[in-house]
């Protein structure tokens, strides 16, 4: 492609409203431009990135087993009530209404399009194992969209669904997915990890996210530093406590802390180290009042409580239902002497032996707290992992100690099991002609946000860098001096012989400086580089890949390298 022939407006500065350097970079170097907050248009580079990751991705896919599919974007609110999620997924479902005021969502993700495709269509375990996939916009509402595809309000996702008559094939299937997804990543050049994660309101059991490791990243991944280990920090779970190691109990009193209500300044007014404290959290968990009870220098992991609780909400109680309760506000509760409530502790707090923690009394605090003689006797029951993890901790697996990095979402993999076919009534008939639900399973790859995600990994000061997989063009070719006949007669025989051999070409023809060019292509990211200036009357041109310095070829090297 001529650049003079195409739309690449790249810009000098930086955008007012960009943060984070992939934004800043695709919006000056001409692959996106933003139409509404989280919208944007992909311009000729961008598309033609997207596309490629789009290639990577079906290989990946149909190497995998699946077929593609193009299912709807507009979706019956029907088929989200069946399964119950039209009144739970939240503000991020964009909802709306037809001229004859039936309800319609544009679709978040598809597991109840593809259920209700399915249960219509397959009936006999003969028919499974099946999978099938897309690659479709997406809508969700997000409140704030922010860092360009990052967090947008349309994107591109590659969705995939497969169907099992057996836990057995799901496990196999998921597993053949998951690999395909270390191969999608790889190819596309980036810095990632697969960690455990929460499935939150998609349902499931086992799951996997895919994490692009990046400062920006909203995702915080505690990992081994010794081996493979690696989860989400929502599920990072704790070594389990057998046996709680406490001290003789010491003495309870109850001591006078006038205005001290957090932490730090109890911790200090009476001091004692905040790992001393116990925090009292009092919580709704769905319409339940439970007291939660954590070191003073731990925080409460919701999705952990969750589970352990087995509800869908958590919220902090007012300050009045606190009274209500405990005869205080917060800042004065503590779990001593309470019947009337739940009391689910951490297991790092069963180890206190001498603690201190509110006295339910406004102005008051308890020390010398024993946690088994005071709270609970040490069972499931009443102590359970509910803490985040914390950098130095143990991994899980045993082997290492816990390090902390930011990771961006780039794909997630799902066990969905029957969540969906029970609820929407998916059955097939198994070999012995019983009636059975589908087990299934899901599969996502955000396709439009993989582009930025690599863009922030793959990026330097003077702009983008692209992988030779996913860049725009396979050569950047630039002409410094179109008006120099011996200038223009190599670069177009380049160009010619390149396309003939199937090499895409991006040939900058343009009647521009030479700075200009030169700034141009650094910005665009296409890393091999081709340049014909003043030694082409020696049938000699400059290649260079990525940052490398400059090398001087003649042609027939210069058109070996890009072969090879």
């Amino acid at each position: 492609m001529r650049q003079s022939n195409t739309h690449i407006p790249t810009l000098r500065d930086v955008p007012a409203d960009a943060e984070v350097r992939s934004h800043q970079l695709l919006v000056r170097a001409g692959y996106i431009r933003q139409s509404a907050a989280g919208i944007y248009s992909f311009l000729p580079l961008g598309l033609r990135v997207l596309s490629r990751v789009k290639e990577i991705v079906r290989e990946e896919m149909e190497a995998a087993g699946l077929s593609e599919i193009l299912m709807p974007a507009l979706q019956l609110s029907d088929l989200w009530k069946e399964s119950g999620r039209w009144s739970v997924y939240g503000p991020e479902l964009m909802r709306l209404e037809d001229r004859h005021q039936r309800e319609f969502a544009l679709g978040a993700t598809h597991e109840e399009m593809i259920t209700s495709l399915l249960r219509d269509e397959v009936n006999s375990y003969k028919q499974l194992p099946l999978g099938l996939f897309q690659i479709q916009t997406k809508f969700r509402d997000e409140k704030r969209p922010r860092f360009g595809l990052l967090r947008g309000r349309e994107f591109l996702m590659k969705d995939a669904y497969t169907f099992h008559l057996t836990n057995e094939s799901l496990d196999e299937f998921y597993q053949r997915i998951f690999t395909a997804y270390e191969n999608v990543f790889t190819r596309c050049g980036m810095n990632f990890r697969a960690v455990l994660a929460d499935s939150g309101a998609m349902g499931g059991t086992d799951n996997h996210e895919f994490m692009a490791l990046s400062e920006i990243g909203e995702d915080t991944i505690a990992y081994s530093d010794e081996s493979n280990y690696a989860a989400n920090i929502e599920m990072a779970a704790l070594p389990k406590l057998e046996k709680p190691e406490i001290g003789e109990p010491k003495e309870l009193a109850k001591v006078e802390t006038p205005v001290q209500k957090t932490i730090a300044d109890v911790a200090s007014f009476l001091n004692v180290t905040a790992a001393q404290c116990m925090k009292s959290l009092l919580v709704k968990a769905d319409d339940e009042l439970v007291l939660v009870v954590l070191r003073g220098d731990h925080e409460l992991n919701e999705t952990k409580l969750k589970n352990v609780l087995q509800v869908e909400d958590i919220t902090l109680a007012t300050d009045d239902e606190a009274r209500e309760a405990l005869g205080t506000g917060h800042g004065f509760i503590g779990p001593v002497g309470v019947s009337s409530l739940r009391i689910i502790a951490d297991q790092a707090v069963a180890e206190l032996d001498d603690a201190v923690c509110g006295a339910n009394e406004a102005g008051y605090h308890y020390t010398g707290v024993h946690a088994i003689r005071d709270i609970a006797p040490f069972s499931e029951e009443h102590y359970a992992d509910i803490r985040n993890i914390q950098e130095g901790d143990p991994s899980p697996d045993g082997r290492g100690k816990i390090v902390f990095a930011r990771g961006i979402e780039v794909g997630h993999v799902f066990k969905l099991g029957k969540k969906y076919s029970e609820a929407m009534d998916a059955t097939i008939l198994d070999q012995n002609g019983k009636s059975q639900h589908i087990i299934m399973g899901s599969y996502g790859i955000g396709v439009s946000r993989l582009l930025a995600a690599v863009a922030e990994q793959q990026a330097d000061e003077k702009g983008l860098l692209w992988p030779e997989t996913i860049a725009p063009y396979d050569v950047h070719l630039l002409v410094m001096n179109p008006k120099d006949e011996e200038q223009h007669s190599l670069a177009e025989k380049l160009y010619q012989e390149m396309k003939e051999t199937g090499t895409s070409v991006l040939y900058d023809d343009r009647k521009e400086r030479a700075g200009v060019k030169f700034a141009d292509a650094d910005l665009i990211g296409i890393p091999t580089r081709i340049i014909v200036g003043k030694q082409a009357a020696e049938g000699k041109i400059e290649f260079s890949k990525g940052r490398e310095p400059k090398e001087v070829l003649t042609v027939e090297e210069a058109l070996a390298a890009v072969r090879s």
